[in-house]
Formats: C-alpha cells, structure tokens, sequence
C-alpha cells in the first residue's frame, strides 16, 4: 500500500435539498436564476398546451395531477385574458432591481398594499420602494379589473 494522497476533488458539494429559502435574504439555490412564471402565466401555457394536444388528438397523458394544477391554476390566477397576462409580465419586468422570484410572487399575489407584499415578500423590503411598489400594484389591480 502506498502513502499517496490524492488532491481534493475540484466540485464542490451540492446544497442539501430543502435548504432553499425565501425571506429577508433569498436562498434559491439551484432555482436561483430559473425563470419563474407567475399563475396566470404557467395558466396560459399549460392551457395552451393542453388545447394544442386536444387539437393533435394527442390528450392520451392527461393525468389527475394535471387535473388537479389546472383547477388550482383556474382558481388562483388573478389575470385570465392573455393581453392583460401579458401586461403584467412587461409590467413587472420593467423592475430590473427585483429578481425573477420577486417578480413572480408580486404577480401571482396581486396585494393590496406595498406593506402586505413586503410582508408577504420580505426580500422586497430594501429593494423596492413603497410608493414605487404601490403604483405597480395600482396598475396592476386595474389589469385585474379589466
């Protein structure tokens, strides 16, 4: 047997699984710079999917989880109309300072006020001022309206 040592190995160790976080300080881990849809946008692209499999009688796969991620999608997305999903996507990417995560929850929880979406969001608090955050979710609400 030889003395030899061998030179440490150049990967790091992955983050263990759940040790993601989203509070003050975001912890994303391997999701970390993944585009993020907001409910009423994974709603338009699954249904348009499911319609284009329908259309190419190809709907063999569709599953109760499927199923299930349609109904919670139909009752969870603020925006139905494709224009107005779309406008609140140019909306929210306007704001480069917020992360695509951000960006994302601000979408799919259409708060009232800058207050209850920094509470719900609290990466948000020193990235966004409140009157800033309160004229997106302003204009936001008259999409939802619409």
């Amino acid at each position: 047997m030889s003395d030899q040592r061998h030179a440490p190995t150049a990967r790091s160790k992955p983050p263990a699984p759940g040790e993601e976080e989203a509070s003050a300080n975001l912890k994303l881990g391997e999701f970390e710079d993944v585009d993020t849809l907001t409910l009423s946008e994974a709603a338009l692209v699954i249904n348009a999917l499911m319609l284009k499999r329908r259309k190419d009688r190809k709907d063999r796969n569709e599953t109760d989880v499927l199923n299930k991620t349609l109904d919670y999608l139909d009752a969870f997305a603020r925006f139905k109309q494709k224009e107005n999903v779309e406008a609140v996507e140019r909306l929210l990417s306007a704001h480069k300072e917020l992360t695509k995560f951000e960006r994302a929850q601000i979408g799919s929880l259409c708060c009232d006020s800058a207050d209850e979406c920094k509470t719900l969001i609290p990466s948000l608090s020193d990235k966004i001022g409140d009157d800033d955050l309160q004229e997106l979710l302003d204009e936001m609400a008259k999409l939802m309206s619409a």
